[in-house]
């Protein structure tokens, strides 16, 4: 591993969370902290700036200004870049966040497959390894494969940048947020798991575990679709259906962390039963699992698609992807499957954005691939089951990561954690 500094969770703020010291009042070094934050957020934001443009977009003075820049310098998290070139006037060295910095490792344990990701600060993706598992093999196979992955990513980190930052991993399940425990995740079958202490045997870096909904919430809203809106609500559609809430622009969990679970509202009490152990979940109408089963049901009932050849009537070789090339083609079986899933969709988020007020609804997942098919009957069913006064102020867009939107929101989880405290970070890591 390239550091062996190792900070308990409990010295790292959580995400979107205020920092317990920060109640804290006539401490210097607490203002310090905050101004060190603040600093760094705006170069997140704005960079590339000046020392005197920070200055009067921070409100600090310029002395405090050079002095905190000066000691992110040192500590490799800040960058000069260069000279601007005003109309008049001496020109201005530019600042912003040093790529090099260090290096972040995200994970997403998906129902069916493992993703990692290495990014550098910027944050650039410099480092992918995604592969397929079967349930079969079991928890403790699965973790130890995720486990030797992360090994992975961090050489390749190692290699190309500096420190190990740190590391997110994102589950399918309900996650208390306080232990790392996985509680329970119906689609893995899996319960009671205490990831981050199995990951802090191995790892003596800051760990985050957290709901792949949350997760990917905070990545559109960091550096997707989201970026730049403080009330959204995203909305993941895959194996499951997943989803998170950006409020005054941090992730919303609910009291005990496991909020948002939008898959398991009932929508249809006579409807399936749902690996949740409910009946009539809304992740029974929308899920992966949904679209495929009408597909077949119109092929078995012998209406004719290209997707029986393309896939050879094997029910495992059906893939989202395939259903868009077919759809594309325009298959009616495909076509009719996606509408269906579609009006599910916005029949769903209709009621949400009625309960929430969004400005901004963010649709990723693995069935946003279909989106140029699926957007249209949501919007129609959006428009004619909302509130006129929540329709007018709200956006429905794609997700700008997709699929990947849970690894780039663990990037985030860990981005965030850094730049509301970067004293302790930089020093530990100086």
């Amino acid at each position: 591993m390239c550091s062996d500094v190792w900070l308990s969770s409990k010295q790292f703020p959580k995400p979107n969370m205020i920092p317990v010291n920060h109640y804290r009042t006539g401490d210097q070094a607490l203002v310090r902290e905050i101004n060190l934050s603040l600093i760094m957020n705006h170069l997140r934001t704005n960079a590339p700036i000046s020392r005197a443009a920070l200055a009067e977009t921070t409100g600090l003075n310029k002395t405090t200004v050079s002095s905190l820049v000066n000691e992110l310098i040192e500590r490799q998290f800040v960058q000069e870049i260069g000279l601007a070139s005003p109309s008049s006037g001496r020109p201005a060295t530019l600042l912003k966040l040093n790529p090099t910095a260090g290096f972040i490792v995200s994970c997403e344990i998906g129902t069916y497959f493992i993703l990692v990701i290495c990014t550098d600060f910027s944050p650039k993706v410099i480092w992918r390894h995604q592969e397929p598992f079967d349930l079969e093999l079991g928890q403790h196979a699965i973790i130890e494969r995720m486990l030797a992955i992360l090994n992975q990513a961090i050489e390749s980190g190692c290699s190309a940048c500096g420190p190990l930052l740190g590391i997110t991993i994102g589950i399918p399940g309900l996650v208390d947020q306080s232990t790392g425990t996985l509680l329970f995740a119906p689609n893995l079958g899996w319960k009671d798991i205490p990831i981050r202490a199995i990951l802090q045997e191995s790892f003596k870096v800051p760990l985050f575990v957290d709901n792949e909904g949350n997760i990917a919430a905070l990545g559109e809203h960091y550096f997707g679709a989201a970026e730049g809106y403080d009330e959204v609500l995203y909305i993941s559609a895959g194996v499951g259906l997943g989803g998170g809430i950006v409020h005054n622009g941090h992730v919303f969990s609910g009291v005990t962390g496991v909020g948002a679970e939008f898959g398991h509202m009932t929508l249809d009490p006579d409807g399936e039963i749902c690996k949740c152990g409910n009946q009539g979940c809304w992740e029974t109408q929308v899920s992966q699992q949904a679209l495929f089963r009408h597909v077949w049901r119109r092929i078995n009932q012998g209406e004719v698609s290209r997707l029986a050849e393309m896939t050879g009537r094997r029910r495992d070789a059906l893939t989202v992807p395939l259903i868009v090339e077919a759809a594309r083609a325009g298959d009616a079986v495909a076509l009719t499957a996606l509408e269906i899933i579609g009006r599910h969709l916005g029949i769903g988020i209709a009621s949400l954005v009625n309960a929430l007020n969004p400005e901004l609804v963010v649709f990723g997942g693995i069935l946003s691939l279909a989106g140029e098919f699926l957007m249209p009957v949501i919007e129609k069913e959006v428009e004619q089951r909302t509130l006129k006064w929540n329709r007018g102020a709200m956006r429905l867009v794609l997700a700008k990561h997709g699929s990947d939107a849970c690894v780039m929101g663990g990037v985030a989880t860990v981005y965030q954690a850094i730049l509301a405290q970067p004293d302790i970070v930089g020093a530990l890591f100086a």
